[in-house]
C-alpha cells in the first residue's frame, strides 16, 4: 500500500472578524470564503494580527500541550476495577444491610440484557463529577458536565475499521467518542472561593461537546458541536463562546463547513484566530464497494523481507479500504506512510520535511522504532523551530550501536544549503524532551530490557555547555523516583519548565512534582530543585499530609504571567482525599502555604460513606466473607521492585462501573489488586517462570486473607479483565486448590495465536516454543474444574485479544465437560461502554459470584480450620515450591497487550 497523497484539509479563521479559509495543498480547491463573524467587535478585543507562523502537518504539532490544565474530577477505578489505595479493609454488615436476593433462575438466562440488583445499579448509575479546566491567567474555571454511561444504541451505529482506528462515517470522527453535556463558567475569587456559575448558553438542544479549548487570553472558549439526527449524531461544527457573558455561537454561518476531527481538529494561533481542520468542501460522496472485486486479494513476501508484527486489527485489506481512508483521514498513524510538510498559515508552502514509508517492518522487540524522521514537533519554548529524532541502530532495539539516537534541531525556514543541528546523542532510545529555554531542557532516554532511565540537562542555546545527566535510575524503582518538573503556560499556548526564583538568589530552580513512593505508601511532595551544576540540592517545599490525608500537586496557579516565578508568590493547585471523604480541590498559596478549598463535591456513592478501610478485621462480628480477588499480573527485573509499595492507605475508593469494589454492596471481602509479579532477573526471561511464580504469589494472597478470618477459605473467587482473564484462567488450571471459581474479561487465552510477541513478551513463539505453550490456558483446558464465567466484547479491537480467543476457548472447555459459560457482548470493545452491556455484565458477576462462590460451603469452624490447613500446605508439586513475593499490587489502568506500562499500586483487602 502506498500513500503519497495524505493530507490535511486546514482553516485558518479569525474568531473578531469574518473569517476565510486558505487551501494549505495544492490538491485542495484553493480557497473559501464565509461571510459569518463570532461577533463584532469590541473595545476590549485584540487588533487582528498578520503574524504568521509555519504549521508541520503532524498530530503532535496540533495537540501538544492542549491539555495540561485539564483536571479530570472523578477519581474512578480503572476498567479492572481494583481500586488499589493500600490498607487492610473489608465490607463492613452495615454496607452490606440493604442487600437483596436476586433470582437467577437458569430458564430466563437468555433473555436478552439483563440488571444488576439495585445496590449495584445504584452506584453505576450515579451521576458523574464534572471534569475541571483552567484559564490561562489562572482566574477562571470550567465545570465541564458528563453524562452517565451511554445507551447501547450510540454503539450500534455503523463504523469504518481503518488503518487501526474506528471511524464514524456520519460524524467524521473517531467513533464512539464521549462528550460534555454543558460547560459552567465561575470565576475564581481572590479569598480562592468559587463565584457564581455562569452557564455557556446558546448550543442548541441535546448538544454534543468535544475539544473544549481556551484562547490564548483568555477571553475565548472553543469547541466543536454535533446534535442527534435522526438517531445519528452530525457533523461537528466549530462553536465560540464569549468568556465574559457565557454567550456561545456557530464560528462559520455557512452549514456546508464541518470539522474533520478523524485526527487533528483546530488549534488557537493567537488570541483571536483559530486554525481549524475541515472537511474539504469538494469531496463528495464516499467511495462504494465495488460489486466485483478487480481481482484476488493477494499478499505477497517474495523479496523474503522479515516482516513481524503483533496481532493488530482493523488494518486495512484492499483497494476500497485504502480510498475510505483516504476519503476519511487527515493525517495518518506511525504504523503507516506517512509524509509531513511545512507551511504557513496563510497557506504558503515552505519545504518537505520527510516522506516516510510504509512502517510494516518495525521488529517486535521493545524500544525497536521505525527508520527514517520520527516524534517530529515545534519546540515548545521559541518559534518556528522544528525538533525530531533519528534511529542510529536501523530501528531494530537488538542491533548493538552507539549512539542509538540521535536528536536534531532546526528552523522551519532554515538558510540555504544550512543542515539540521545535532542537539544530543542518546545510547539508549530516545522518550522526549522538556523545554524551558536557550539554557536549559531535559531530555529523557530509556531501555526497556534493563528497565533504565536517564535525564539529560542540556543548553539548547550553547554548544559550550556539555550535556550532564541529573538522573539515572531504574523505572521499577518508585522509591527513588525524583519527580517530574512542573511546566507553566507561556503566551503562545505551550507549556515549558518553570523556572522559579529566590529572594536575593541568583541560582536556577525548578519545581519537582513527586508521588513519593514509600515503605508506608505514597507521600506526594513538591521540591525546590537546585539546577546549577554541581549543586543539584533540592529543598522539600510541601508534602502531603500523610496520617489521614492523601493529598497531591495537580498544576501551577501561579503562572498567568511571563518569566520566571517568584518564590513568595507561588501558588498550586491541590487535590485532598481520605478514605471516606472524596476528592476536593485547594488553593495552595506561598509564603503562608494557606490552602483555600475551591470544590465541594458531593460523595459520589453515599450509599457507600461509611465504608472504611481497616488496619484489623474482626471475623466474629464480620466475617469469614466470601473474597473476590481481582488482579493483574506485572512484571519485573528484581525482586525488590516487585516488593516496593505503591499507592495511598488514604486515597478515596473510587468505584468505575465494572469495579469488582462494587461486591462491596454485596457483602464481599475485595482483596483489590494483589501483587501477582512475573520477575526475571539478569539475563532470565519472566515469562519461562510464569506458571510457577504466578500459582506461588496466588498461595501467599489466599493464606495471608484465611490467616486474617476475612475471607472463607472455600468461597474464594478470582477474576480480571484482559492480562487479568489471561491470569483468571491460568490460575484455575493449575491452583484449583485456591479458588471456588473465576469470572474472566475480554481475555487472551492461546499464546500461539500471538506468535510475534504478546504483553511483554518479545520473543517469537519458534523462539520461546515452551514458553508460549505452557503459559497458554487452552493448552490446560482438560485442568479446568472449577465454574469460569468468559465476558468477551464482540468488536475488540486490542491487539492480542482477538473476540474467538473465548470463543476457542470455550469450546475447548466445553469439550471436557468444564462448568463454563460465554457471554459475547455485541458492539462492545476491548473496555465496555453501553449501560445495557456493562449492567448485563455486572448481573452475569454477580449471578456467578452468588451461584458459585456464596454458597460453596458451610461455615463450620472444623471445616475452616481444615480448609486453612489445606491451602496452607498447598497442593501443586513443583509450582509449590516457588517464593511468593511481597509488597505492592497491580492497579489495571489498561491493557499492556497494547505495549503500554501500568501504574503499580499497593494491593488492598476491602
Amino acid at each position: 500500500m502506498s500513500f503519497h497523497k495524505v493530507y490535511h484539509r486546514f482553516s485558518l479563521l479569525n474568531v473578531s472578524s469574518p473569517p476565510s479559509l486558505f487551501n494549505l495543498l495544492q490538491h485542495l480547491p484553493k480557497s473559501l470564503s464565509s461571510s459569518s463573524s463570532l461577533s463584532r467587535k469590541s473595545a476590549r478585543s485584540p487588533p487582528i494580527r498578520s503574524h504568521l507562523r509555519p504549521t508541520v502537518k503532524s498530530i503532535k504539532a496540533m495537540s501538544a500541550s492542549r491539555f495540561h490544565n485539564l483536571v479530570p474530577i472523578n477519581a474512578v477505578a480503572a476498567e479492572g476495577g481494583s481500586g488499589s489505595n493500600g490498607s487492610l479493609s473489608s465490607s463492613s454488615s452495615s454496607t452490606a444491610a440493604a442487600t437483596t436476593t436476586v433470582d437467577y433462575e437458569d430458564s430466563t438466562l437468555d433473555a436478552g440484557y439483563r440488571l444488576p440488583p439495585q445496590e449495584i445499579r445504584d452506584i453505576v448509575d450515579a451521576p458523574p463529577l464534572p471534569a475541571l479546566s483552567f484559564s490561562p491567567h489562572r482566574d477562571k474555571i470550567l465545570f465541564l458536565k458528563r453524562r452517565s454511561l451511554p445507551p447501547l444504541p450510540e454503539l450500534a451505529r455503523p463504523e469504518e475499521k481503518l488503518a487501526g482506528i474506528r471511524i464514524d462515517g456520519n460524524c467524521n470522527t473517531r467513533s464512539r467518542m464521549s462528550f460534555y453535556t454543558g460547560i459552567g463558567i465561575h470565576q475564581l475569587l481572590d479569598d480562592g472561593t468559587l463565584g457564581p456559575e455562569k452557564e455557556v448558553h446558546g448550543l442548541p438542544d441535546g448538544a454534543k461537546i468535544n475539544f473544549v479549548t481556551w484562547s490564548n487570553d483568555g477571553r475565548h472558549l472553543s469547541f466543536s458541536v454535533r446534535v442527534d439526527e435522526d438517531n445519528n449524531s452530525s457533523k461537528l461544527r466549530i462553536w465560540v463562546a464569549e468568556v465574559e457573558t457565557g454567550k456561545a455561537r456557530p464560528l462559520f454561518q455557512s452549514p456546508d463547513i464541518y470539522l474533520n476531527a478523524v485526527f487533528d481538529n483546530f488549534v488557537w494561533v493567537d488570541n483571536s484566530t483559530l486554525l481549524v481542520c475541515t472537511i474539504p468542501l469538494s469531496r463528495g460522496d464516499p467511495p462504494k464497494k465495488p460489486l466485483v472485486p478487480s481481482g484476488p486479494k493477494i499478499q505477497s513476501n517474495e523479496q523474503q523481507n522479515v516482516v513481524q508484527v503483533r496481532t493488530f486489527q482493523d488494518l486495512l485489506k484492499d483497494e476500497y479500504d485504502e480510498d475510505l481512508f483516504e476519503y476519511y483521514a487527515t493525517t495518518q498513524l506511525v504504523l503507516f506512510p506517512k509524509k509531513v510538510d511545512v507551511w504557513t498559515t496563510d497557506g504558503k508552502f515552505v519545504r518537505e520535511l520527510c516522506d516516510l514509508p510504509l512502517a510494516e517492518a518495525i521488529p517486535i522487540a521493545f524500544n525497536s522504532v521505525r527508520k527514517g524522521m520520527r516524534s517530529i514537533s515545534w519546540r515548545a519554548d521559541k518559534p518556528s523551530t522544528l525538533y525530531w529524532a533519528e534511529t542510529q541502530d536501523g530501528g531494530d532495539a537488538k542491533v548493538e550501536v552507539c549512539p542509538r539516537d540521535i536528536v536534531y534541531t532546526q528552523p522551519a525556514e532554515p538558510p540555504e544549503g544550512e543542515q539540521p543541528k545535532i542537539l544530543h546523542r542518546l545510547d539508549l532510545r530516545y522518550g522526549g524532551i522538556s523545554w524551558c529555554d536557550d539554557s536549559l531542557a531535559l531530555v529523557y532516554e530509556s531501555w526497556y530490557k534493563t528497565r533504565r532511565i536517564r535525564t539529560w540537562v542540556i543548553s539548547p542555546g550553547s554548544e559550550d555547555v556539555n550535556p550532564r545527566i541529573l538522573f539515572d535510575r531504574s523505572s521499577e524503582d518508585v522509591y527513588s523516583d525524583p519527580g517530574s518538573p512542573m511546566l507553566r503556560r507561556t503566551p503562545a499556548g505551550t507549556y515549558v519548565i518553570a523556572k522559579v526564583k529566590k529572594e536575593n538568589d541568583e541560582g536556577t530552580y525548578v519545581l519537582l512534582n513527586g508521588s513519593g513512593a514509600t515503605p508506608s505508601g505514597n507521600i506526594p511532595f513538591l521540591d525546590l530543585f537546585d539546577m546549577q551544576v554541581n549543586t543539584s540540592s533540592k529543598e522539600r517545599i510541601w508534602e502531603s499530609e500523610k496520617e489521614k490525608y492523601y493529598e497531591s500537586v495537580v498544576a501551577l496557579m501561579s503562572d498567568e504571567n511571563e518569566g520566571d516565578l517568584d518564590m513568595n508568590q507561588l501558588k498550586v493547585l491541590t487535590s485532598k482525599e481520605s478514605k471516606t471523604e472524596n476528592t476536593q480541590y485547594y488553593i495552595q498559596s506561598w509564603p503562608d502555604k494557606i490552602a483555600c478549598q475551591i470544590t465541594n463535591f458531593p460523595h459520589p456513592y453515599p450509599q457507600l460513606a461509611a465504608l472504611q478501610k481497616r488496619n484489623e478485621y474482626d471475623p466474629a462480628r464480620d466475617g469469614p466473607l466470601p473474597c473476590l480477588v481481582w488482579s493483574y499480573p506485572g512484571e519485573f527485573k528484581s525482586k525488590d521492585a516487585a516488593g516496593q509499595v505503591r499507592g495511598s492507605p488514604n486515597e478515596f475508593a473510587g468505584i468505575g462501573p465494572t469495579s469488582a469494589l462494587l461486591w462491596l454492596a454485596r457483602r464481599f471481602a475485595i482483596l483489590s489488586g494483589p501483587t501477582i509479579p512475573i520477575i526475571g532477573e539478569g539475563d532470565e526471561e519472566a515469562n519461562d517462570r510464569y506458571v510457577e511464580q504466578l500459582v506461588a504469589s496466588a498461595e501467599a494472597a489466599v493464606e495471608e486473607v484465611i490467616r486474617r478470618g476475612v475471607a472463607h477459605p472455600n468461597k474464594i473467587a478470582v477474576g480480571g479483565h484482559s492480562y487479568g482473564a489471561f491470569m483468571t484462567a491460568n490460575l484455575l488450571a493449575h491452583a484449583p486448590h485456591l479458588f471456588c471459581c473465576g469470572v474472566a474479561r475480554s481475555g487472551a487465552y492461546n499464546r500461539t495465536l500471538t506468535p510475534f510477541g504478546f504483553q511483554n513478551e518479545d520473543r517469537t513463539l519458534w523462539e520461546a516454543t515452551t514458553t508460549y505453550v505452557e503459559m497458554s490456558p487452552f493448552m490446560s483446558a482438560n485442568k479446568i474444574k472449577k465454574p469460569i464465567l468468559l465476558i468477551h466484547g464482540e468488536e475488540d479491537n486490542n491487539p492480542g485479544t482477538l473476540t474467538m480467543q473465548s470463543d476457542r476457548f470455550f469450546n475447548a472447555l466445553k469439550g471436557h465437560g468444564a462448568l463454563s459459560r460465554l457471554v459475547i457482548l455485541p458492539f462492545e470493545s476491548h473496555g465496555y461502554a453501553a449501560r445495557e452491556s456493562i449492567m448485563h455484565v455486572l448481573w452475569e458477576t454477580d449471578r456467578w459470584l452468588q451461584k458459585y462462590c456464596v454458597p460453596n460451603t458451610s461455615d463450620t469452624k472444623a471445616e475452616l480450620d481444615a480448609c486453612k490447613d489445606d491451602v496452607s500446605k498447598g497442593t501443586t508439586d513443583s509450582e509449590s515450591k516457588a517464593v511468593g513475593a511481597t509488597g505492592g499490587g497491580v492497579l489495571e489502568l489498561t491493557d499492556l497487550e497494547h505495549e503500554r506500562f501500568h501504574s503499580l499500586q499497593r494491593s488492598s483487602l476491602w
